[in-house]
């Protein structure tokens, strides 16, 4: 049964990500900026300016890069930080936006904006777990649309789907795909 979008839902999620316990990493890393990976699924993000905290940058980097201008009282919590194979460390702000929010997004930064029910991502067969030769890992593959979405997003939104499922599953040891090494 699908969630509604409602003020229920956003606090029961909100409740789920309080109570998520989660594996904080160095809060000094720098986070994914996606020049250097363009054509990869992304959620929103950059790195942090100077003296910004994560939730601070998370919330400039949604009105630069998608025109929400979200407070900090829309910030339900924060997931794991996720380790790329290029270096950077990415800390994910569950947000909530609201339903009559409207996406504005900036094309110098954004080449499509897609929206993904809760209800796509809850879904048992949503995601799989592949082996590859170059790695012991398991590359996490999030199925959308006949499309394949890979780690780091993929593994930021299996997270996601666990915290709304109330398990507290690590997703730092899940590999991305070889191309997105560099």
């Amino acid at each position: 049964m699908p969630r509604p979008f409602d003020d229920a839902t956003r606090r029961n999620i909100a409740e789920l990500c309080a109570a998520f316990a989660r594996a904080a990493g160095d809060e000094a890393a720098p986070e994914l900026k996606l020049r250097a990976h363009r054509a990869q699924w992304a959620l929103p993000g950059g790195r942090c300016d100077a003296g910004e905290t994560q939730i601070q940058s998370a919330l400039r980097e949604l009105r630069e890069e998608l025109g929400l201008d979200l407070g900090p009282d829309s910030v339900l919590g924060l997931l794991d930080d996720y380790p790329t194979r290029s270096g950077y460390l990415i800390t994910p702000v569950v947000v909530w936006a609201g339903g009559n929010a409207a996406v504005v997004p900036n094309p110098q930064e954004v080449a499509a904006v897609h929206r993904i029910a809760l209800g796509t991502i809850e879904h048992d067969a949503a995601f799989d777990f592949i082996a590859i030769p170059e790695s012991t890992r398991r590359v996490i593959r999030f199925h959308w649309d006949e499309r394949l979405i890979h780690a780091p997003t993929a593994a930021m939104v299996y997270q996601f789907r666990e915290v709304l499922a109330g398990r507290a599953t690590r997703v730092a040891d899940l590999e991305q795909p070889v191309f997105a090494w560099k």
